[in-house]
């Protein structure tokens, strides 16, 4: 029951990361950058689109949303 619950929440958590990094002019730069070089990552492995998350450094990147940065955690 309790994992039912945690991956309830981690599929509700990834949807608002999702939607919220449109919000974010460096983001929106960075997947503009991709979309127009036609690849995944850019800057070595410092940024790459995986399942239509952003992840810098190989961690999912959250904009600077105080409030879902607080929800994350």
């Amino acid at each position: 029951m309790v994992e039912v619950v945690v991956k309830e929440l981690e599929t509700i958590l990834v949807k608002k990361i999702k939607r919220a990094r449109g919000k974010d002019e460096k983001v929106v730069r960075v997947i503009e950058e991709m979309k127009k070089a036609g690849v995944r990552m850019l800057r070595g492995d410092e940024w790459e689109i995986e399942e239509d998350l952003v992840l810098k450094e190989g961690k999912v990147y959250v904009l600077k949303d105080k409030e879902l940065r607080v929800e994350i955690i």
